[in-house]
């Protein structure tokens, strides 16, 4: 990303930072998810040090916190207000895009929930990560496939995340030395009464980000009429959501 787009998702994010941990539902479900896959897979209850990337308003946080205890963490966001959610729990808080800023020392768990994907590499993310973890550590990184908000790109919208990617890509480049626990994925439809409701809902969440248009009236009504003809079911309007994740673990 150049630094205008991702100025615009820094002023969206803002803008939503209010609302956002209640209207992501969907982002807390997969954040509780990640979490719990970890303790499936055998993840020890007790880490010493915590990174996680792109904190927010703190789903992965508290997921994290309620399956394991840290002995530190240091929580990043590119926002300012997500202090407050390092605030919350005790945590150091770097603030940057991941890319700029120096990464904690050897941490045992770098974790990440529902960021990576506005990133044009996210694979060079997770790559980084293994590389920067401890030796025996853990990595735990979700982000979204080429299939979210696909009704959204059926319509013509411009506006999608530039690192929808799918669980394999996310895998790219990583040596054979590292152990590959998990590769995930998942198209979950939310349902809502109408397309306005829709794009209320990606108000909300901020993650119309790279979005530059600006809508009129007649916009809004023909958005409506060919998302409603387009993707209208039992329940409503349907916008695909479609999680992904890898988990991985470095050699002791």
């Amino acid at each position: 990303m150049n630094a205008m787009p991702t100025d615009r998702i820094r002023r969206s994010f803002s803008r939503s930072f209010g609302s956002y941990h209640c209207a992501a539902g969907p982002q807390a479900r997969i954040a509780r998810a990640l979490a719990q896959r970890l303790v499936d897979l055998g993840a020890p209850r007790q880490f010493g040090t915590l990174f996680e990337i792109g904190c927010g308003t703190g789903h992965l946080t508290e997921a994290l916190h309620q399956q394991f205890s840290f002995t530190q963490s240091t929580l990043n966001d590119l926002m300012a207000e997500a202090q407050e959610t390092a605030r919350r729990w005790g945590a150091d808080f770097l603030q940057g895009d991941i890319r700029d800023v120096t990464w904690p020392a050897r941490p045992d768990l770098i974790a990440s929930a529902s960021t990576v994907q506005w990133l044009d590499d996210p694979a060079a993310v997770v790559r980084r990560a293994l590389h920067q973890v401890a030796p025996g550590g853990w990595v735990a990184i979700s982000g979204f496939g080429p299939d979210q908000y696909a009704e959204l790109s059926a319509l013509g919208s411009a506006a999608r995340a530039p690192g929808l990617r799918a669980p394999e890509d996310l895998a790219a480049g990583i040596g054979p030395e590292v152990e590959i626990l998990d590769l995930w994925q998942d198209r979950q439809p939310l349902w809502f009464d109408t397309p306005l409701d829709v794009l209320r809902h990606l108000r909300e969440t901020g993650v119309n980000g790279r979005a530059a248009q600006v809508w009129t009236r007649a916009d809004l009504t023909d958005f409506s009429t060919r998302y409603r003809a387009a993707f209208s079911g039992p329940e409503g309007v349907r916008l695909t959501y479609h999680p992904v994740w890898i988990i991985a673990r470095k050699p002791g």
